[in-house]
């Protein structure tokens, strides 16, 4: 089962070569408590196996709605249209958050698990039906994290 501690771990292997030597140190450093500072230990962690709300052009009234609407998540609230919808076309469980932006609209694939929101894909959304290419990737994605979780 993913907790707290493994999912820091998790986040400093991730960042290893990536980033800066400072931050490398500071994220080495980051205990526990520093990565759970504003969660609380019934929260269910992010993983993200792709992207982020950083990578694409989010605003930051988008990367705010989706901060908020992630944390609801975390701390089990179930959400429905219009700010999420099943799809059932990727696997059990898995849901496409949509963020509504100036600058297009967003949608972030997850997948409710026991013991964390798993995020799949982060994309801009141009066509009212879901790109093939991006139910292909989270159908690929979501296999493999299982496959290594266990």
């Amino acid at each position: 089962m993913l907790d707290i501690r493994r999912a820091a771990d998790a986040i400093r292997r991730r960042l290893q070569g990536v980033v800066s030597p400072f931050a490398q140190k500071t994220v080495a450093n980051m205990s526990d408590q520093t990565y759970s500072e504003n969660m609380n230990p019934a929260d269910k962690p992010l993983v993200w196996l792709h992207g982020d709300v950083k990578t694409p052009s989010f605003s930051q009234a988008a990367r705010l709605e989706a901060g908020f609407l992630l944390r609801k998540l975390q701390r089990g609230e179930l959400l429905s249209l219009p700010h999420s919808r099943p799809m059932p076309s990727i696997g059990p469980r898995c849901h496409e958050l949509r963020i509504n932006d100036t600058a297009g609209i967003w949608r972030i694939i997850y997948r409710i698990d026991p013991d964390a929101i798993v995020i799949a894909e982060v994309f801009e959304k141009k066509t009212p039906r879901t790109p093939r290419r991006g139910i292909e990737l989270c159908q690929q994605r979501l296999p493999r994290y299982d496959m290594l979780s266990e």
